[in-house]
């Protein structure tokens, strides 16, 4: 017989969230405190429906984020039911308690290059940002923002951001708890100075950013690779390492999409990496790069949204969603000790972010001119990432691996046959296309490479498409 189970559930208009998501995110909670169980059922969507007099296709979208964030199965003439596959993290506390090279002067024809997966900036709302600086420039107090500033950033800017976190990705921060960077690459070497000395380890997901790789080494720290398959880092080695290395600091990963091999950090791997970092008191650093363009019914909420989890240091940006040239970026931790080294260290480096920057993107923010624009540019970069996935089944799937990811700007491609890739990128660059070499991803001779479309005209991509599919399928 199936388990009652009444959802207790008020539909919040004033929330800036859609119904489905507000019924989704009900039963998620329900099953971290423990209400819903493992097996138990939920109601059929038009009963549920019904009673929440609501119509059945909400309802529908509700399940189907809920199937997509691995909360609940669906059997096939039986019903929706809570996941038995997830670790019991909630029940585990309880018992706790209780007891490159340059880019080469190509001549003729057009370089094609692809990035690590940039936006297009033609789409960018510069108009848009450009009318936000006159208006500032134009209000009585003005002189006020020409001396110097926050070391953390502009106060209201940080309220915003706080506001955005919590809202969108369920995180419980405060504008105190945040840090204004010039990009998330400041972040990450702020992070790294504040938080690691020589000695320290660092977990890292391998293939994986390189960039964060070296602020991490640069602060003394030694990394420990950690693999990565098809369900994101590799849990048992993570649990492996912690049990060999007693100086393990802290973990880095980009689980919302894997960099770079796109793929998403599963809910059962999140939530056991969330114990393992209480159990062992080491820092999750979380690098949300590109959380904005999700192509499904929502991202996977950031693994520093758990409110289980004690230690994290959270980076995102907003260069991405605004303009590439724009460097805006923030770190978020509940670490106050290590948002005030972050902070001391700012300043010797940056008195004070761009305090007329942050101004122009808040009112942006305001008028709903960058909500207006990621929704715009959400359906722009779905459509050519949809044109980049038929080229890839046109010209390159006898030769290559690749799913269709549910967001970001980039595909992850591996060859079927081990490429030389000295041979393939010397090959490429013959004729004016040059990819990121995948020694820029990891250590190990990874076989696969990122295929960026965001910045690329469909032309030029179908082109560089035909010509890598055309080098990969040569003998040798």
């Amino acid at each position: 017989m199936l388990r009652p189970w009444k959802l207790e559930f008020e539909i919040d208009k004033k929330l800036d969230k859609a119904v489905y998501l507000q019924i989704a995110d009900t039963i998620i909670a329900d099953i971290r405190s423990g209400r819903l169980k493992a097996g138990d059922a939920l109601p059929g969507s038009r009963n549920l429906a019904t009673s929440l007099k609501i119509n059945r296709n909400t309802v529908v979208e509700a399940y189907q984020v809920l199937i997509n964030e691995e909360w609940v199965i669906s059997k096939e003439r039986k019903g929706i039911f809570i996941s038995d596959q997830l670790p019991v993290l909630q029940h585990k506390r309880a018992d706790q308690t209780s007891n490159y090279q340059n880019q080469p002067v190509m001549s003729g024809g057009v370089f094609i290059h692809f990035d690590d997966g940039h936006p297009d900036s033609k789409i960018a709302p510069v108009t848009e940002l450009a009318r936000a600086y006159r208006q500032i420039f134009s209000i009585k107090a003005k002189w006020q923002m020409m001396g110097y500033g926050d070391e953390y950033g502009d106060i209201e800017f940080r309220k915003m951001i706080a506001q955005m976190l919590n809202h969108q990705r369920g995180m419980q921060i405060q504008e105190n708890e945040i840090s204004i960077t010039r990009g998330s690459q400041m972040g990450m070497f702020l992070t790294a100075q504040s938080l690691l000395t020589s000695g320290d380890a660092v977990l890292v997901e391998d293939p994986g950013y390189q960039p964060a790789w070296q602020a991490f080494e640069y602060a003394g720290a030694q990394l420990l690779p950690v693999p990565v398959d098809e369900e994101g880092i590799c849990i048992e080695t993570v649990e492996k390492l912690l049990t060999q290395h007693q100086n393990i600091k802290a973990i880095y990963i980009t689980p919302h999409r894997q960099y770079p091999t796109t793929v998403t950090l599963s809910l059962s791997r999140r939530l056991k990496l969330i114990e393992l970092s209480n159990q062992y008191n080491i820092t999750i650093i979380e690098d949300d790069y590109d959380n904005e363009f999700h192509f499904g019914y929502r991202p996977l909420l950031p693994v520093s949204s758990f409110p289980e989890l004690r230690h994290y240091v959270y980076i995102g940006t907003l260069s991405k969603v605004v303009a590439p040239a724009l460097r805006i970026g923030y770190l978020a931790t509940k670490n106050h000790d290590l948002l005030k080294k972050t902070g001391n260290l700012r300043k010797i480096i940056d008195v004070h972010g761009d305090v007329i920057m942050e101004q122009a993107v808040l009112q942006l923010i305001k008028e709903g001119a960058v909500k207006k624009h990621i929704k715009k540019a959400t359906i722009h970069y779905k459509n050519k990432r949809d044109f980049v996935f038929n080229l890839l089944n046109q010209y390159m799937k006898e030769v290559a691996e690749f799913t269709l990811p549910e967001g970001g700007l980039a595909f992850w491609v591996v060859p079927k046959i081990k490429a030389d890739w000295d041979v393939v990128t010397a090959l490429l660059l013959e004729k004016n296309i040059k990819i990121i070499h995948p020694e820029q991803y990891g250590r190990n001779n990874v076989n696969g490479f990122r295929l960026s479309y965001g910045a690329l005209p469909e032309e030029q991509l179908e082109h560089s498409i035909q010509v890598i599919a055309e080098i990969l399928s040569r003998p040798g």
